[in-house]
Order: structure tokens, then C-alpha cells, then sequence
């Protein structure tokens, strides 16, 4: 059965690099080590975001080949009747008096070619080359969104079970209280039989007891929920989990001393920062490939193959075909929209700069506020331990001397529900310091490394 944790050492957040060591690790947990493994391996939502790091990449395979020379080869095999009725056609007419046979050309004719064509452009101001270096940019940031996913999926099952144990301590807190005040109620039954004690006593006591049970119904909700949620949370269905959550443990306690890092540090971990600077990446590379189109475009083409009317000559040298030179494509009129593009690639260029120093900043004021809120509620939560000792004393007190006939019910009535509170908000307080902390190392960036190989994990 979970206890309130002992007075111990406050936890310190202290200004000194972040190693390796997954963050979860250090609340030498089992069960939440167990968790977060099996979320990262099943998660849909991590599973979606792998998805879309591959089309990404495959987009910037696709937006790379450009730089490289097309070249087709080709077969075909057609034939033709041309028109009489045409000026063209009249060529063929060697029945009408104006027109003339040519020898050697039938009308229809076959024609048979086998062929390749090649082309390719060359990048004379940088329009692929920018083209490929925001596709890079693009695959860069669909892998930092990954990351965050990955992130907000650690903080989500590492708060949820915290959040489930504390549920539980509540409970359990709950329930020995209501054994306690069953006792005092059967007291004041056994005072009312010999005469010492009255109806009003009774009547307290029995409200008093039928006020803590109402608790539990609402608490046993709350952990079916949480329970319910980490099985959403590693891709299993309701209650999938209920055979190895449902025995109550501990809530898990934070370190001695928490490695919180510098401000340079936060901007190179967290995923969101790394996201925005590669969108703004991508932005800046656009605009050069907007410039670029302001620009000739110049394209190398060839082609050669084989033509006939017969198939068997088809392989004859004489049937050979054969072209080859650039083409330049050289911008005049175009309404102004190669223009307007520019303007609009810078226009958000700007935004996308905007976004990333709004990022910074944000990303700077949520972990100051991580760290401030986490100390805080550790001395909160030591002024609640002190509470509680007191109202244990003060309860325990009470029933000798109401058992003694030195004061009155009501005196006992007040110092158990004093307890009760106590207890039951300390317990929060004890859940909100090591969610808290989930949330400190979150706002830090913690729970991945970034790999070499460009994987999540």
C-alpha cells in the first residue's frame, strides 16, 4: 500500500550540462521505464510521425534528381494514311491530273523507331541547387516534428503515471482514514450504550464516515482513467494494462540534483527550436529559387535512334536519326508573376523568421517557469509535511482526551478532518513536485539524442 513519502532532501536544479542518460531513468522506476519503452515502440502517433520523416526524404530524392541528366529510351510503332484533300495530302494523289506521284512513298505508310532522348539543365543561377537545399531543409524539419512527437509523447506517459500513482496514494489515504473514522464511530456507539455520549455524536461520526466513502468512487474512477490512458498511450485496448497498474506502488520521487543546462543548451535539445530554424531554412532557400526563375533557363537536349517504314531495316545505318542542341528559355512577359513569387517567398522568409525567435523566447520563458514551479512546490510541499504531522498529533490527542471526557466530539470531528486534508493535499503536492519535474525536463528538451543516422531514437 503507497505512504506518504518521509521529509527528505529537496531536490536542486542545478545550471550544469544534461548527460545522455534518458531523463526517466532517474526516478528509478521500473514500471516507467517499461511504459515509455513499449509507448515508443507502438505509439500510432510516433508511428504517423516516422511515416512522414520517409515521404519527406523521398520528396527531397525526388526534388534532387534534378540536377542529374534525363535519359529515356523509346520504341514505337505507327501507321499513317495523310489526307488527299489537303496540301499535303495532294503529294500522294497519283490518279488526279494536278497532282503527281512521288516514287517510293506509299499513303499509308508504317514507321517504326527505336530511340533515346537526353536532357538536362544546367543550373546557371542556383534554381536546383536552392530547390534541393529547401527540400533538405524540408526533410530536416519533418524529422525535428518527429522529435517533438517523440517528446511529447515521453512527458505524456511519464505524467500520466505519476498522475496514476498519486491517484492511488489518495486512495489509499482515503481508505485508512475511513477505517480510522469507523473506529471513532463505533467509540461513540460504544459511549452512547454506557450512557457518556449522545445521539449528536453518533450522527456527526456516521456523516463524517459516509463523507470519506464518497470519495473513493470518484478516486477509483480516476485510476481507471489513467490506466485506460496508458494503454491508449502504447497502442493496447481499455484496461490492457489493469493486471500490472492496478497494484498500487509509490509515487516515484525525483533525483537529489537536477542537471538543467544553460540557455545554449536549450536552444541546440529542444526539437520545437531545431523545427522552426529548419523551416526557416527552407523559406530562405525558397526565395533563392524564386530569384532564380527571374532568370534564362538553359537545356542541353539530344536525341538518336532508328527510323524506317520496314521493320527489317530497322538495324540499317541508313536508318539512323539523330539531334542534338540547347534550348534557352529566356523570361519576357509574364504578368508580373515571377515578380509577385519573389515577394511572396520573402514575405514568408520574414514569418518564418518571426516564428523562430518567437520560439526561442517562448521556449525560454516555459523552462524558467519549469524551474520556478518545481521549486516552489517542493517547499510547498514541505510546509504540508509539517501540516500533516501536526494534524496527526493534534487527531490523536483529541481522541484521548474525548475518550477521557476532557472535550467534546466536535473537537475530534474537526482534528480528523483537518487530517484528511492535510493528507489528501499533500499527496497532490507530492504528484505536482515529480510532475513538475516532468515538465521542467520536458520544457529542456529532454528524452532524446539527436542520431547521427537521422532517426528518432
Amino acid at each position: 500500500m503507497p505512504s506518504l513519502p518521509a521529509s527528505g532532501v529537496v531536490s536542486q536544479a542545478r545550471p550544469s550540462s544534461m548527460d545522455a542518460t534518458p531523463w526517466w531513468t532517474s526516478f528509478q522506476d521500473s514500471e516507467l521505464t517499461s511504459l515509455i519503452e513499449r509507448a515508443v515502440k507502438s505509439n500510432y502517433s510516433l508511428q504517423d510521425a516516422v511515416l512522414r520523416i520517409a515521404q519527406s526524404r523521398a520528396q527531397r530524392d525526388i526534388s534532387a534528381a534534378d540536377r542529374w541528366p534525363i535519359l529515356s529510351g523509346n520504341g514505337l510503332f505507327t501507321r499513317q494514311r495523310i489526307s488527299e484533300k489537303t496540301a499535303t495530302g495532294a503529294l500522294f494523289n497519283s490518279s488526279g491530273t494536278t497532282g503527281f506521284a512521288l516514287p517510293g512513298v506509299a499513303n499509308p505508310f508504317n514507321q517504326f523507331q527505336l530511340g533515346f532522348d537526353a536532357s538536362w539543365e544546367v543550373d546557371l543561377f542556383g534554381r536546383v541547387r536552392r530547390q534541393v537545399e529547401a527540400a533538405d531543409a524540408d526533410s530536416q524539419a519533418s524529422l525535428e516534428a518527429g522529435r517533438d512527437v517523440l517528446m511529447t509523447l515521453l512527458g505524456d506517459v511519464a505524467r500520466d503515471y505519476l498522475e496514476l500513482r498519486g491517484e492511488q496514494l489518495r486512495l489509499s489515504i482515503s481508505q485508512r482514514n475511513l477505517a480510522s473514522e469507523r473506529e471513532v464511530l463505533e467509540l461513540t456507539r460504544d459511549r452512547q450504550k454506557v450512557g457518556i455520549g449522545n445521539d449528536v455524536d453518533v450522527a456527526k461520526a456516521a456523516a463524517q464516515v459516509a463523507t470519506t466513502a464518497a470519495l473513493l468512487p470518484d478516486l477509483q474512477r480516476q485510476i481507471t482513467q489513467s490506466i485506460n490512458q496508458l494503454s491508449l498511450l502504447v497502442s493496447r485496448e481499455p484496461a490492457a494494462l489493469e493486471s500490472e497498474l492496478i497494484a498500487t506502488g509509490d509515487v516515484p520521487a525525483p533525483p537529489p540534483e537536477v542537471p538543467v543546462g544553460l540557455p545554449a543548451d536549450l536552444v541546440r535539445r529542444r526539437p520545437d527550436i531545431r523545427l522552426a530554424e529548419a523551416e526557416l531554412h527552407a523559406a530562405t532557400a525558397r526565395v533563392g529559387v524564386a530569384d532564380a526563375d527571374l532568370f534564362p533557363r538553359l537545356t542541353l537536349n539530344a536525341a538518336f535512334g532508328f527510323q524506317s517504314q520496314e521493320a527489317g531495316d530497322l538495324g540499317a545505318w541508313a536508318s539512323r536519326f539523330a539531334s542534338v542542341g540547347p534550348k534557352l528559355e529566356l523570361p519576357i512577359l509574364d504578368g508580373g508573376r515571377r515578380r509577385a513569387t519573389v515577394r511572396l517567398q520573402s514575405l514568408r522568409e520574414q514569418q518564418a523568421a518571426l516564428a523562430y525567435e518567437h520560439t526561442v523566447l517562448a521556449a525560454l520563458h516555459e523552462a524558467e517557469n519549469s524551474i520556478v514551479a518545481f521549486t516552489a512546490e517542493q517547499g510547498r510541499r514541505a510546509s504540508l509535511d509539517v501540516a500533516v504531522t501536526a494534524s496527526r498529533d493534534a487527531l490523536s490527542l483529541s481522541r484521548m482526551r474525548y475518550e477521557s471526557g476532557v472535550i467534546g466530539f466536535l473537537d475530534v470531528l474537526d482534528a480528523e478532518r483537518n487530517l484528511e486534508q492535510a493528507e489528501l493535499t499533500l499527496a497532490l503536492s507530492t504528484t505536482a513536485v515529480s510532475t513538475n519535474l516532468v515538465a521542467l525536463y520536458k520544457s529542456l528538451g529532454g528524452g532524446w539524442q539527436p542520431q547521427s543516422d537521422g532517426s528518432i531514437l
